[in-house]
């Protein structure tokens, strides 16, 4: 596969996931927070997810590499991955204003 097609994959891929209103939430609360990121509980009290659920959706987001969790102690903490959030959209973007 080519780098333009695995480009389009991953971006179609990390737009997938956030086409679910919970995951949505989810990273609109992640980018208020943040490169520090907030807790699975915080989360989970922000938005009022049951922990099965929230879990769930925080699964489907790192498969898509929009966020990664680190355990501090007995806390998860999510941060968004800007890297990919970045080339996400500025793959959409790329060709702004140039005309077809």
């Amino acid at each position: 596969m080519d780098m333009d097609n695995q480009k389009i994959e991953r971006t179609a891929n990390a737009l997938a996931q956030l086409g679910h209103k919970n995951r949505l939430m989810i990273f609109r609360l992640l980018v208020r927070a943040g490169k520090e990121g907030l807790s699975v509980g915080d989360i989970q009290n922000h938005l009022d997810i049951p922990k099965s659920t929230l879990s769930h959706h925080l699964q489907h987001m790192m498969k898509a590499d929009l966020l990664s969790q680190t355990r501090e102690g007995r806390v998860l903490r999510c941060r968004l991955n800007y890297d990919h959030v970045d080339n996400v959209l500025g793959f959409l973007m790329e060709n702004c204003c140039k005309g077809l």
